[in-house]
């Protein structure tokens, strides 16, 4: 993810750090390579047209489409954010934390008293999602703790303010291949991959962020 200004219009898509094959066998070097070639780029794509024609309409002082590219930006925009986060939310099998670090092992059993029970929630919540969407584990700095939470069509069910730490694809283009309609099956699997250092620096990072309420 970017964490310097990113001239508008101008989102890339991120590569990978490591091989199409890396993954294998929980995701297939061809299912990876359509999910970040094809349906990530399109995402960059479309938030990128958005956020250009938003600064023609400004600039026309012409916002009878206002509604149609607001949700342009919003879908698009969170889609390109998610799969940035969820590539980087995996690791080659024997090339990753096996456990949580510190902060994150401390602050799951804080607020879901065990990490089984938390891995049983984050597992239903993703298997439970309607159709198409996401399972996240996000930093709420509005009450100092983490949430898990769910959204579908990537804008929707999301809680303000959250900062993702862990995100999980539950959209079709990212286990059908390999999974056919076996949601179950892949979700079990992921777990295999979840890159527990990338956790821990993403959540040291979101604990730095604050939001008044009052």
């Amino acid at each position: 993810m970017h964490s310097m200004i990113v001239p508008m219009g101008q989102h890339q898509l991120p590569k990978l750090a490591y091989a199409y094959n890396a993954l294998e066998p929980v995701i297939s070097s061809r299912l990876l390579q359509i999910h970040h070639d094809l349906h990530h780029k399109a995402y960059v794509e479309g938030l990128n047209k958005a956020e250009l024609k938003l600064s023609e309409a400004r600039r026309k002082r012409d916002f009878s489409l206002i509604k149609h590219w607001e949700r342009e930006l919003a879908f698009h925009g969170s889609g390109h954010i998610l799969h940035s986060i969820y590539w980087t939310s995996m690791a080659p099998l024997g090339n990753r934390w096996e456990t949580p670090g510190a902060q994150t092992i401390k602050h799951i059993m804080s607020y879901f008293d065990s990490l089984a029970i938390f891995g049983e929630q984050f597992t239903e919540a993703a298997i439970n999602v309607e159709a198409s969407g996401w399972a996240l584990l996000v930093w709420q700095p509005a009450w100092g703790r983490l949430e898990i939470l769910t959204i579908e069509k990537h804008q929707d069910l999301f809680q303000a303010g959250g900062i993702p730490i862990l995100v999980l694809d539950v959209w079709e283009h990212a286990y059908y291949l390999d999974y056919q309609n076996k949601r179950k099956d892949y979700v079990t699997a992921w777990w295999q991959l979840v890159n527990w250092q990338d956790v821990e620096r993403r959540l040291m990072l979101a604990m730095q962020a604050q939001m008044p309420l009052s």
